[in-house]
């Protein structure tokens, strides 16, 4: 027997974990969910990202136009399938993004000490996000841990319009109209992968 064993999933770091949060978990969290999903491809050991939503049916595939949308843009949008958003999934991710910032006060409802310095509106933590406050930082979990700090830190300064930091809910739009907001989403996906890329 090798007393070279590679290392056993027990020994790996812990992932982490990124929750996406919306309404109904048919839009706006799913499509934040596989767009940055995409986009961290090469890190998925590291990261893992899911979505919820506060009032979701659960077991309900994302909405079909939404899932065209992703698949254009080259994310894979099988197998997504609604959560109701819980205590316990708040609790248990590193870093929750919603939709809006009632999806954040939501999770903070459920659990304010661990979501009070965790949860952001995905367009507002896009925004607060450095690549510097993980300067010297290699490993993409630590790397990630390092900008929810720095965000968090950067929160609440003044001046700043705070009402762009929502993703209106696409539910009954045009086309077009969810394409908007695809687009708005995916602008802050791209700026939040690129510092957590930048080392």
């Amino acid at each position: 027997m090798s007393d070279f064993a590679p290392p056993s999933a027990a020994m790996r770091p812990a992932p982490f974990r990124v929750l996406t949060v919306c309404t109904a978990n048919l839009y706006r969290s799913p499509v934040a969910e596989c767009l940055l999903r995409h986009r961290l491809t090469a890190l998925r050991e590291a990261v893992h990202v899911s979505s919820a939503g506060t009032e979701a049916v659960p077991g309900t595939p994302m909405a079909a136009t939404a899932a065209s949308i992703v698949a254009e843009r080259g994310a894979d949008p099988s197998g997504t399938v609604t959560r109701r958003l819980s205590a316990g999934l708040v609790e248990g991710a590193d870093l929750l993004l919603g939709a809006a910032r009632e999806h954040r006060e939501a999770a903070v409802r459920l659990s304010p000490v661990r979501a009070l310095s965790r949860a952001f509106s995905l367009r507002e933590f896009a925004r607060l996000v450095r690549a510097e406050d993980a300067a010297g930082v290699t490993d993409p979990a630590a790397r990630f841990a390092a900008l929810v700090v720095g965000a968090a830190a950067r929160r609440g300064a003044a001046g700043v319009d705070v009402t762009d930091d929502d993703v209106a809910d696409p539910l009954g739009a045009s086309p077009a109209e969810t394409r908007e907001c695809v687009t708005r989403i995916e602008e802050s996906v791209e700026r939040i992968a690129a510092a957590l890329r930048a080392h």
